[in-house]
C-alpha cells in the first residue's frame, strides 16, 4: 500500500494521542467501525509505540506513527509495526531514511521550499501543517498552484465545521483531525458516531 492509497482510504485521518494504553484498542475499534480505518498515533506520549502494536491487532485498521521527527523515531515506529509514517516537517536525513525503508511517508510542509525539498527526494504527497496557523486554505491554494502533481493532507486546526471546505479543494485528498479521537477513556458510541460523520464528509 502506498501513501496515495492510504490518503484516499477515508476523508479524515484521526490524529491520536494515547496516554493510557488501555484506551488504544477500544478507540481503534470504534474509529474503524465508524469508517475511519487509517489511524495516526502520534509519538507524543510514552504509551505511543505500545499503542501502535495494540491497535495493529484491530481488524481493518491501518496504523501509522505521527510526530516522527528523526531517523531514530522512524526506526522505533517501524519496529512497532507502523504501516505509514507522518512527520511535522521534512529534513533530508529523515526523508532519505524513510524512503530507504520503503514505508509510505507523509512529511509535513508549510512553504514552497519544503515542497521543493520533498520533490527533490522523489516525494509528492505532503501534510500541510500547521494548516490553519500557516495561513489556512488561501495559503494552501497559493502554495499548490505551482506544483500540479502534488497532493495534500492538511492537519492542524481542522474541525468538523471546516473540513468540507478543505476537502472541496482538488489537491486535498484527506484531512487530519483530532476531533474524532477525544482524549480520555473512549466512549465507543460517541467515537463511532464522530467517525461516521467524518467518514461521510466529501
Amino acid at each position: 500500500m502506498n501513501i496515495d492509497t492510504i490518503m484516499r482510504t477515508a476523508p479524515v485521518i484521526p490524529v491520536i494521542v494515547i496516554d493510557d494504553l488501555d484506551h488504544a484498542v477500544p478507540l481503534a475499534e470504534a474509529l474503524v467501525a465508524g469508517g475511519l480505518r487509517v489511524l495516526e498515533v502520534t509519538l507524543r506520549t510514552p504509551a505511543a509505540l505500545d499503542a501502535i502494536r495494540a491497535m495493529k491487532q484491530v481488524e481493518g485498521a491501518i496504523v501509522g506513527a505521527g510526530t516522527v521527527t528523526n531517523p531514530r523515531d522512524l526506526d522505533a515506529a517501524l519496529d512497532a509495526g507502523s504501516e505509514f509514517i507522518v512527520s511535522p516537517g521534512l529534513t533530508e536525513p529523515l526523508g532519505k531514511a524513510a524512503i530507504a525503508s520503503g514505508v509510505p511517508f507523509l512529511p509535513g510542509i508549510a512553504n514552497a521550499g519544503d515542497i521543493m525539498r520533498g520533490l527533490d527526494l522523489g516525494l509528492d504527497r505532503f501534510k500541510f501543517f500547521p494548516a490553519m496557523a500557516a495561513g489556512g486554505l488561501p495559503a494552501l491554494k497559493a502554495l499548490a498552484a505551482p506544483f500540479g502533481a502534488v497532493r495534500f493532507c492538511p492537519t492542524g486546526g481542522i474541525s468538523l465545521e471546516n473540513a468540507s471546505e478543505w476537502l472541496a479543494f482538488d489537491p486535498v485528498l484527506c484531512v487530519g483531525g483530532s476531533w474524532v479521537s477525544p482524549k480520555g477513556a473512549p466512549d465507543r458510541a460517541t467515537i463511532e458516531g464522530l467517525a461516521r460523520e467524518a467518514a461521510a464528509l466529501r
